[in-house]
């Protein structure tokens, strides 16, 4: 396994070891004691798993505030994203700053996000299943949701016409949201 620094800190994009034969592929996605060794200590609690049937469909930019946020490790399990984090955290020489990844079935690439970001993705094919851990659980209260297109921002997400929920699509700006890091 291998982690790999973005231009953000702690912000990781992990990189697993892959066992090929002639049956197939292993990949062990997860273990807490390599983790911690390669940096990141968190306590994942819950699994998620989402499915887009469309190419194009957009979720986020969403995040969860205090005591409430979480710092989410996130795949794609099946098909192709564009994976997009982006650093919330005021005090941070980063602040406002993204980093995306293309993640794929394929490349087995996982992106570590920690507390104190918004995160997103865009489906690249139909089909596509996203799957990530998180280190606290869903609180309706303390969700947020950032407007994907926010100028403020800047993410080049390469889709001028995404499908989108009507809350994604009415979120509020950075300059509206309560963001608390």
């Amino acid at each position: 396994m291998k982690i790999v620094k973005t231009k953000i800190k702690d912000l990781f994009i992990i990189e697993p070891d892959i066992f090929t034969d002639n049956r197939g592929w292993f990949v062990e996605t997860y273990n807490k004691e390599k983790f911690k060794d390669l940096g990141i200590d968190c306590d994942f609690i819950q699994d998620n798993h989402s499915f887009s049937k469309e190419k194009g469909t957009l979720r986020g930019l969403h995040f969860q505030k205090n005591p409430h946020d979480q710092s989410k490790l996130v795949r794609c399990t099946k098909g192709a994203v564009l994976d997009v984090a982006v650093d919330l955290r005021k005090n941070s020489p980063t602040y406002k700053q993204w980093v995306s990844i293309e993640l794929t079935a394929e490349n087995k690439k996982q992106f570590f996000i920690p507390k104190g970001f918004a995160h997103g993705f865009l489906t690249l094919i139909d089909n596509t299943e996203f799957q990530y851990k998180v280190d606290n659980y869903y609180n309706k209260l303390s969700e947020r949701c950032i407007r994907y297109d926010d100028q403020e921002i800047g993410i080049d997400w390469n889709n001028n016409n995404p499908l989108l929920l009507e809350r994604d699509k009415n979120a509020p700006f950075l300059k509206d949201c309560d963001v608390s890091f």
